[in-house]
């Protein structure tokens, strides 16, 4: 069983006295009758796709064939870590029907066939298959180039490193890399309906890049490898940076518009949408016939896979979705300008009005979407505020000021801030807003209640000079100090 980023299995078959041309031949035979599809032929060997239906799991199929040996390899194309032994099984069935068709045809027939072939093959100064294999230095070198930008493959590795960048960065901050606390992914950019409608709109891009412990890291950012090498060759930097962006941030949107109290984290949204790009050109033959079904299959089971494990909570589907509609979308929307790479205009106006649509619905988003959540927290905000003030009063009698100045701040301004807290709380009782809510504004009030009626005993206390009223005093105290447990309790849970 094969496991890697991209499971294959490769084994060396003999010539055993066949010339190149020979083997070949017999070679594309068999993989006529296994029914897979020949996408590219040379003298040197072939390139093959399995063609087990949409909804299977296909592979690519290579012979290389240099000094008298036959290089066999199967590929998946499916986006999973494992092939459960199925590119064994590949170049099994290759060699049955190999080994078949070499003792039922002759040199005549072999060569009748190779002549028929021969229209098909790529001229030898053309011939991808002639790269040297790489060296084991080479092979490792190869790894870290998966960070290192270069034609065809130069936004994505960009932006896996921006993603793991930004995730040490909190671990050094102390962020805990298995499971971040809901605090630290909103100081970090998380989305969160309550404080992005508040002004703080750049959430929808930053959560992007965020990622709620290794593993949703590594999945991810797999995720995105997979679809970068084979979508941003056909899109090139621009569509594709603009595309990934775009589609993340309508992931971030719509999860906004579907949840009202999840804090939303990842690139999986903006991933979704790449996916959906990729399946809107699936359907048309920007991307070779050979290739298609096997795409389209490996495609399609990703999000399928993804989008029913989705179900599971803790997971924001609503970004899944949001982000795959847009990519679709979008991705229809760059095929004129694809299937004519000369036109500037059909290459920058898709990305214009994408933008547009995407700015538009944001807007949208912004006005009509309720954040009652939002106004709550901002209301709580200013009680804070407000408190910090009148508590500041009851706190300075050492700062030099007479009773009679104390107890006058105590009895016109602090009485009076409670009754504006009061009134803050008002407000906050004709918001929508879930029952646990209402139920500490109940407590809340009745905290100012009870600091009005303090400060008022405190102001006679005072101003009487008499002891009479220390029990009432005392027995307030012991009511807030419960109250504000009460309150400091609910807040943990």
């Amino acid at each position: 069983m094969a496991v890697g980023f991209t499971p294959k299995h490769v084994e060396d078959l003999p010539l055993d006295n066949l010339t190149p041309q020979e083997f070949l031949t017999l070679a594309a035979e068999a993989i006529k009758r296994l029914n897979w599809e020949v996408s590219y032929i040379s003298n040197s060997g072939l390139i093959a796709y399995t063609n087990n239906g949409v909804f299977y799991r296909n592979f690519e199929f290579k012979i290389n064939i240099t000094d008298g040996l036959a290089n066999l390899t199967s590929l998946s194309l499916s986006n999973g870590m494992m092939d459960f032994g199925k590119n064994k099984k590949n170049i099994a069935n290759f060699v049955s029907e190999f080994n078949e068709l070499r003792l039922t045809l002759n040199t005549d027939d072999i060569a009748a066939k190779y002549l028929e072939l021969k229209e098909s093959i790529t001229p030898e100064e053309q011939d991808i298959l002639k790269l040297p294999p790489p060296t084991t230095m080479e092979s490792i070198r190869g790894f870290f180039a998966l960070f290192k930008p270069v034609p065809g493959y130069y936004v994505t590795p960009i932006l896996i490193s921006l993603n793991i960048l930004i995730f040490v960065l909190m671990a050094l901050n102390g962020v805990n890399i298995m499971l971040p606390d809901n605090e630290s992914l909103l100081n970090w950019g998380a989305n969160f309906r309550p404080v992005t409608l508040e002004g703080q709109w750049w959430r929808l891009i930053t959560n992007c890049f965020l990622h709620i412990g290794i593993l949703h890291l590594l999945f991810n950012m797999y995720a995105l490898l997979y679809i970068g090498i084979l979508l941003e060759p056909h899109l090139g930097r621009l569509r594709f940076i603009s595309a990934y962006l775009l589609t993340g941030i309508v992931a971030s949107t719509t999860s906004l518009y579907w949840h009202e109290l999840t804090i939303s984290a990842g690139a999986s949204g903006a991933i979704f949408g790449m996916y959906g790009i990729f399946l809107a050109l699936l359907s048309t033959n920007i991307i070779e016939k050979a290739a298609r079904k096997a795409l389209l299959t490996s495609i399609g089971v990703f999000v399928v896979f993804n989008l029913m494990n989705g179900l599971k909570a803790g997971i924001d589907n609503a970004a899944h979705i949001g982000g795959l509609l847009s990519g679709i979308i979008i991705g229809y929307m760059f095929i004129p300008g694809l299937k004519r790479p000369d036109s500037g205009r059909l290459k920058t106006l898709p990305i214009t009005i994408a933008t547009s649509l995407v700015l538009i619905s944001i807007l949208i988003v912004y006005k009509k979407l309720p954040n009652d959540i939002g106004k709550y927290d901002t209301l709580m905000k200013q009680f804070v505020t407000n408190e910090q003030k009148a508590l500041a009063i009851l706190s300075q009698n050492g700062d030099g000021k007479t009773k009679r100045r104390i107890a006058y701040e105590l009895k016109y301004e602090g009485v009076q801030i409670w009754d504006e807290e009061i009134k803050v709380i008002s407000e906050a009782e004709k918001l929508d807003i879930p029952n646990k809510f209402h139920q500490r504004n109940k407590k809340l009030k009745q905290y100012c209640l009870l600091r009005i009626k303090s400060y008022n005993l405190i102001y006679k206390f005072i101003d009487e000079n008499t002891y009479k009223y220390q029990s009432q005093i005392d027995s307030c105290n012991q009511q807030i100090v419960a109250i504000l447990g009460d309150l400091e309790k609910e807040n943990k849970e």
